[in-house]
């Protein structure tokens, strides 16, 4: 290859590297584990003031966009819920700790099924999907790290807002 030529493998190879980083919370973007570590369980139901869910809840919606965002990539016939319904459980659901601990336990296990795929040696996530409205891996990556970067800065400054929160700046 000459000086100047795009090596697409190579590109293909570092873009993986990158979602899977950024999937798993390191570098710029907070872990889901830092966000949830010593939560304390008589908060698991607690919606702040001028919060419309739970901290469960929030939990939920982030495992609820990431199982869809698995399901779009890699499934050709998947169908996603109703928006905005199906990615959140009910304003009235609660949960214990056991369901706590299965929700984050479901979100790891749907986000080591989706680093698999990604990192699949077949896998081009640069190339366009035909049943992705010819949409790429890469791109529905970035959604989903955006989305639940998001949601995890919610969940940890509602943590400060209740001094739940142990910060390098307090």
């Amino acid at each position: 290859m000459s000086a100047g030529e795009f090596d697409l493998a190579a590109a293909n190879s570092e873009a993986k590297q990158r979602l899977v980083t950024s999937l798993r919370g390191k570098g710029a973007h907070l872990s889901f584990e830092d966000a949830v570590r010593d939560f304390p369980a008589r908060l698991i139901n607690t919606k702040p003031d001028h919060v419309p869910y739970t901290f469960w809840h929030q939990l939920e919606h982030i495992r609820i966009g990431q199982l869809d965002m698995l399901r779009y990539i890699a499934d050709p016939h998947y169908v996603s819920p109703p928006w905005p319904a199906g990615y959140w459980p009910d304003h009235h659901a609660t949960a214990d700790e056991s369901a706590w601990k299965k929700t984050i336990a479901a979100y790891y296990a749907d986000l080591d099924e989706l680093v698999a795929l990604i990192e699949d040696p077949t896998c081009n996530v640069l190339a366009p999907v035909r049943h992705m409205e010819e949409r790429s891996i890469m791109r529905s990556a970035l959604v989903l790290i955006d989305h639940t970067a998001y949601h995890l800065g919610e969940f940890v400054m509602a943590r400060q807002i209740l001094g739940e929160w142990k910060s390098e700046l307090s």
